[in-house]
């Protein structure tokens, strides 16, 4: 511990060099500061970004476009129509590896949707439970859709919780009536979804709306789950369905356009590449922040044993320890940069915290934080940095001969 005298000789060489104590102070005080800063901004993007992925992360995705090669005798520009006779094949071939396999179909020109004298236009989707799987959506109220309203062809319905809050208003909507296309839906359910947006729409079984909306074969597009798959394997199963369908349509299987296709767990591993990358670049940042702490502070401290080569001279030749003399120099090199550094951390916390509360939540960037274990690390890195770089030329100081340092100019 030190005792007063200490303290008070330790802040009086600092009174004495104010502006050198201060450019020191800086550059820890800028050099932890940017890094908190950093560290903030590259977890809003990562955030933001991975914020998009709100579906299962082993979700797959396929849906028919327009074929743009011409193949077998077929000219490009032709439609491709997914049946439920697609999704009979995949569950027939890859049933074991998947689960939640389902068919989505967008039901338009049904009009207002509509509960009393309410009225909104709204996405009416038709679905297989196993959709709302894939998609990972929240259950606020009531349930989901299930199997038993697939098999016995009935009328209701899960609506998003924008879609409750303009119709419904204050009331519950589980157990009431809808009016869809002049039909009735009874609600058993309301979900949430991360993307705020797609709670404007409700789910409808599919069988259902294949009977009363829709041809009673077609499906927009179809969705799974790859169980315990790596993406290696996902991707050759997607592969052996494209070239089913192709075989089944006479389309090139290389056509890209024919037959759309998302990976999810694919997507979610590129982004993840990204950030990693992110970090690094952060942990660069902060490698180069120690090692500037430590020149910065070097320089300083080499300064200072010289300015005070005649003063350490005097202390040993009454009898001073090598180990006081280098624990002189330590301590003002220590108390230096642990108060930069902690200025800096605060700094970078508040600003970081401050531009969480203003900053409206994006698909891009969300609530940026700190990895504090991480900041408080890299304070502590460059505190010890300081004090290795006070104790160099400390231990060169308490080396010196008395005659030579009461001799130096």
């Amino acid at each position: 511990m030190l005792d007063l005298d200490q303290w008070q000789e330790i802040f009086s060489t600092m009174k004495k060099n104010v502006m050198r104590t201060i450019l020191t102070m800086i550059s820890v005080f800028w050099g932890i500061f940017m890094l908190v800063l950093l560290m903030g901004a590259g977890n809003g993007l990562a955030k933001g970004v991975m914020h998009n992925f709100s579906d299962a992360k082993n979700s797959i995705w396929m849906w028919g476009g327009q074929t743009s090669m011409a193949y077998n005798g077929y000219n490009s520009g032709r439609w491709i129509q997914l049946t439920n006779e697609d999704l009979e094949m995949v569950e027939k071939r890859f049933g074991d590896k998947i689960e939640g396999l389902s068919a989505r179909q967008y039901i338009g020109g049904t009009g207002p949707v509509s509960y009393k004298n309410n009225y909104g236009d709204f996405n009416v989707l038709a679905i297989h439970p196993g959709h709302q799987q894939a998609e990972a959506v929240g259950l606020v109220s009531g349930r989901l859709l299930n199997e038993k309203d697939i098999k016995e062809y009935r009328k209701v319905t899960v609506i998003g919780t924008l879609m409750r809050d303009q119709l419904f208003k204050d009331e519950d909507p589980v157990g009431k009536y809808l009016l869809v296309g002049g039909i009735k839906f009874l609600v058993v359910g309301v979900f949430s979804d991360v993307h705020e947006g797609e709670t404007r729409r409700m789910f409808i079984p599919i069988s259902m709306a294949q009977k009363t909306f829709i041809d009673k074969n077609r499906i927009g597009l179809l969705t799974f789950i790859a169980n315990h798959s790596t993406e290696e394997e996902t991707n050759s199963m997607i592969d052996n369905i494209k070239h089913s369908l192709s075989r089944k349509y006479n389309f090139d299987p290389d056509d890209n356009r024919a037959l759309g296709s998302f990976n999810a767990q694919e997507e979610f591993r590129q982004m993840q590449a990204v950030f990693n990358g992110i970090n690094f670049f952060v942990l660069i940042i902060g490698i180069f922040t120690v090692i500037a702490g430590i020149v910065g502070v070097s320089n300083i401290m080499l300064i200072v044993v010289k300015e005070r080569t005649k003063e350490i001279g005097i202390r040993k030749a009454i009898g001073a320890k090598p180990m006081s003399i280098i624990m002189m120099i330590l301590q003002e090199s220590i108390l230096i940069t642990a108060a930069a550094g902690y200025l800096g951390l605060v700094t970078g916390l508040l600003l970081v915290e401050g531009i969480a509360k203003v900053m409206p939540a994006s698909d891009f960037f969300r609530e940026p934080g700190v990895n504090f274990t991480m900041a408080i690390g890299a304070t502590l890195m460059i505190v010890v940095a300081g004090a290795i770089a006070g104790y160099i030329p400390a231990r060169k100081a308490a080396n010196i001969k008395p005659v030579v340092a009461l001799h130096d100019e």
